[in-house]
């Protein structure tokens, strides 16, 4: 019989399962300052204001972060008010090349020390043909105007993820006023 409150309990599993911390919906997006694919840095003051879909993908110019990126940036001229980020460990050449070649029209930036990935919880243990790594777990975060993480998708399947993502967006930009 467990004696101390749920709200205990979920405070304490939130801060030390799997001994990482995870984000949640109602939660502040975390404050970061990364570079652009023009090496310029760019903080979470980027959020003040704006509807904003952040995802993070693995992997510049691969089958699914490009099908993803690319369902991002034909939906985005639909919807110009949300604010599209991508980040992923790719250096700034990387994405620069990533955005001429599929003519991304958002801002990609680079978590090359994984240190965005890592705070969120979305840095972990991977297996490919019985080889453990370490790398993104594909995640989406949508966030209001005020900075809060509305929703959040996590292992992300790209088939329609990118729709239902600018979906939601778009009811959060009703709801808020944005």
């Amino acid at each position: 019989m467990n004696l101390l409150p749920k709200a205990t309990i979920d405070i304490d599993c939130r801060l030390f399962c799997y001994n990482r911390y995870m984000a949640y919906a109602g939660d502040l997006f975390p404050n970061f300052s990364l570079n652009d694919s023009d090496g310029n840095t760019v903080t979470n003051s980027v959020l003040n204001g704006k509807t904003t879909v952040i995802y993070f993908y693995p992997k510049d110019s691969t089958p699914g972060c490009t099908q993803e990126s690319c369902d991002f940036r034909d939906l985005s001229t639909a919807s110009k008010s949300v604010q599209i980020i991508g980040i992923s460990p790719d250096d700034a050449k990387s994405h620069q090349k990533f955005i001429d070649k599929f003519q991304l029209n958002f801002t990609l930036l680079c978590d090359t020390e994984n240190a965005l990935a890592e705070e969120l919880g979305i840095w972990v243990e991977k297996s490919m043909f019985g080889k453990k790594y370490m790398g993104i777990e594909r995640t989406t975060y949508l966030i209001d105007g005020k900075g809060v993480i509305q929703k959040i998708w996590n292992n992300v399947s790209v088939g329609n993820h990118a729709k239902e993502v600018m979906d939601a967006a778009k009811e959060v930009e009703a709801s808020s006023g944005v």
